[in-house]
């Protein structure tokens, strides 16, 4: 990625008092800092680094930089930038994962219909991993879709119970489990 020159300068002038500590990732820290940049925008940083044993491989800042001219405080712009970040993975996610890059049809109809199924499918993903497995933050499809949806499986009904058997030793099974034993519940109190 290409550095600007007068960012980086913009950068180096920020003094170390003017960062402000963020909870941004688990085994590492972040900052963010603002200041003003060209004509009434503004310059929002958010540097990051790792802690513990794996700061010693990568022991400098790493640098994440936007323009704005919004009004707030640089913690507040910066988390609502990462929020919109998460919305953009969503649409990689359903271009991507679900479907979306290659409509399979030249009919306006079967694009129209695959559209609807591709997107009905990619948030029943979201929401399966929001309820299911109560995941917090940002959801990745591919990596639901990778642990949880394509394993080989087997669901046995006997004495008016529905039982999931799964391989012996995959890795995330009991947190399979236990997403299908909450969505289970979740049902019967409908």
């Amino acid at each position: 990625m290409a550095l600007f020159k007068s960012v980086v300068r913009a950068i180096e002038a920020i003094s170390e008092e003017s960062w402000t500590d963020i909870d941004y990732t688990v085994g590492g820290k972040a900052q963010v800092a603002g200041c003003a940049y060209g004509d009434g925008h503004r310059l929002i940083i958010r540097r990051t680094r790792l802690v513990g044993k794996q700061a010693q491989l990568f022991p400098s800042w790493r640098h994440h930089a936007f323009i704005t001219d919004r009004e707030g405080t640089a913690v507040f712009l910066d988390a609502d930038h990462r929020h919109h970040a998460v919305v953009e993975l969503a649409i990689r996610d359903l271009k991507d994962g679900a479907g979306m890059a290659h409509c399979p049809s030249g009919t306006f109809t079967a694009h129209a219909a695959w559209s609807v199924l591709a997107t009905l499918a990619h948030n029943l993903i979201r929401w399966v991993a929001a309820l299911g497995l109560e995941h917090k933050g940002p959801v990745v499809a591919k990596t639901i879709r990778r642990k949880y949806i394509t394993l080989p499986g087997r669901l046995t009904h006997r004495s008016r119970r529905t039982q999931l058997h799964l391989p012996t030793h995959w890795p995330w099974a009991t947190e399979r489990i236990e997403c299908f034993d909450r969505l289970k519940a979740l049902s019967l109190h409908t």
